[in-house]
């Protein structure tokens, strides 16, 4: 079962300088607290108690926040600086430097207002934000900037920049200690979903592999009234309309689900990569896909043909969005709109896709091992909806992770085909093909119905030091 969303936790610096007014760090350390936890955030701060208004401005006070945060380093997900006057830049970077967090940053400083720019109420915030990230920069301390160089607390544009720094925290922490399931070897035919494992894993993200052999093993050990088959049985019913699947079908389902299910929580595995295409099919006799989409919708991303950097996309857009992801195929152009393509799979597209459902057996591979052996995809028309894509791959040659990240449209354009399919519409669409295939991208890519691309962006290249093309 997916993992209940902990509650987004921030350090907060409050930066001050003797030179400018002292009361706007007490006052500007009141608001941000109010504002963040009116957001739902828990914050971890220096009181008055520990420094001057609760603030850092010496060295003392940024050993003392320092330390603060580094015992709450477990909950912590990023850390807010605000600066309600122009603040000391020095000991910004000295707290952030001893706490050692590597967690993402936000600079956020307060307007000054016309009409009190008297030396009683004048911040300077505007200056000493240049200052504060000059002095990160030195540091080699990573952050994140608002939208607008200075943001009041309590405007619409800190409201806004806020939610997008929550899910840029959501996207770092779920990527980093990432452990992903490899449930199968590559399908041979697939060169394209070759990765490499030390790339990921000097990124914080585990592969754990389990032989197909041994999950059939375990599969054939099961028998047909074991309370996790049957468990799992109810659950596929419950999920998607079975129409006219063979019931021998669904059991061999119910117990396949059974066994991963029970694999990845012995393992503490969060999202998976199946082998499909055909090993499944030939030797078992049915199709992962619904068993896929089950956990996909929940919130555990699961991609076929062993495509791990397929799930690490899936992945993120969920961390983003908050909302199941699905794998896709580039598969077709729609007419001759060049803005315009046909995105499918087989298909193990979660339910949160569709704009109606059902299990059916899957069209392609049946002409190979016949119908009987292929019941268990989910065949519907992806419903119309903003939507993000992306896609990682591990660039061996150069040794770093790269990859690209846009939003689009999925469409209401009528489409004839079978397995999951929708009709995605991307501006400068032909700009992005050629980027994919002048880089030598794969064909498959991470969808989510939410335009979450910038999140995702802000979290591979600032905090995971990828190589992202953000297509805009």
């Amino acid at each position: 079962m997916p993992t209940k969303q902990k509650k987004t936790t921030f350090g907060l610096i409050v930066g001050n300088r003797g030179f400018f007014p002292d009361h706007l760090a007490a006052e500007g350390r009141a608001e941000m607290i109010a504002v963040l936890e009116a957001a739902g955030v828990k914050v971890v701060a220096l009181s008055p108690g520990d420094s001057k208004f609760g603030a850092v401005e010496t060295h003392e006070e940024a050993r003392k926040c320092a330390q603060l945060f580094r015992a709450h380093r477990d909950d912590i997900d990023g850390v807010i600086v605000t600066l309600p006057n122009f603040g000391d830049e020095r000991a910004i970077a000295d707290t952030l430097r001893l706490a050692d967090l590597r967690v993402p940053v936000l600079i956020q400083a307060t307007p000054d207002t016309p009409s009190r720019m008297s030396i009683r109420d004048r911040r300077d915030s505007f200056c000493g934000k240049m200052s504060a990230c000059n002095n990160l920069r030195q540091y080699g301390i990573p952050y994140s900037l608002t939208t607008l160089h200075t943001e009041a607390p309590k405007s619409e544009e800190f409201a806004k920049d806020l939610t997008w720094f929550i899910s840029v925290c959501r996207v770092v922490r779920g990527m980093r200690n990432l452990r992903v399931g490899s449930i199968g070897a590559r399908p041979a035919a697939f060169n394209t979903v070759r990765y490499s494992e030390k790339l990921l894993e000097n990124s914080g993200i585990s592969i754990i592999p389990i032989d197909l052999s041994e999950i059939l093993g375990r599969i054939d050990r099961m028998k047909d009234d074991d309370p996790a088959a049957q468990g799992k049985l109810s659950a596929i019913k419950a999920y998607v309309d079975t129409g006219s699947t063979p019931s021998s079908a669904l059991m061999k389902m119910a117990k396949l689900g059974a066994v991963v299910d029970g694999w990845m929580e012995e393992t503490e595995v969060a999202i998976s990569a199946v082998q499909c295409w055909t090993s499944l099919e030939e030797y078992f006799g049915v199709v992962p896909c619904t068993l896929m989409s089950m956990m996909s919708n929940e919130l555990m991303s699961s991609a076929c043909e062993v495509d791990i950097c397929g799930v690490v996309g899936m992945h993120a857009l969920r961390l983003a969005s908050g909302t199941p992801s699905a794998l896709l195929d580039w598969n077709n152009n729609y007419g001759d709109d060049p803005n315009k393509a046909v995105c499918f799979h087989c298909s193990n597209l979660p339910k949160h896709f569709f704009a109606d459902v059902k299990m059916d057996f899957q069209q392609i591979i049946a002409g190979t091992v016949g119908k009987e052996n292929t019941f268990g995809t989910c065949v519907g028309r992806v419903k119309a909806a903003p939507m993000s894509y992306a896609r990682f791959s591990t660039d061996d040659l150069t040794g770093r992770i790269r990859g690209y990240v846009g939003d689009g449209q999925f469409t209401n354009d009528p489409l004839e085909t079978f397995g999951g399919a929708g009709v995605v519409e991307i501006p400068k669409m032909q700009d992005l093909l050629r980027f994919i295939c002048e880089r030598g991208f794969e064909h498959h890519v991470a969808a989510n119905l939410a335009p979450v691309s910038g999140v995702v962006y802000e979290a591979a290249t600032r905090y995971l030091d990828w190589d992202i093309y953000w297509h805009q």
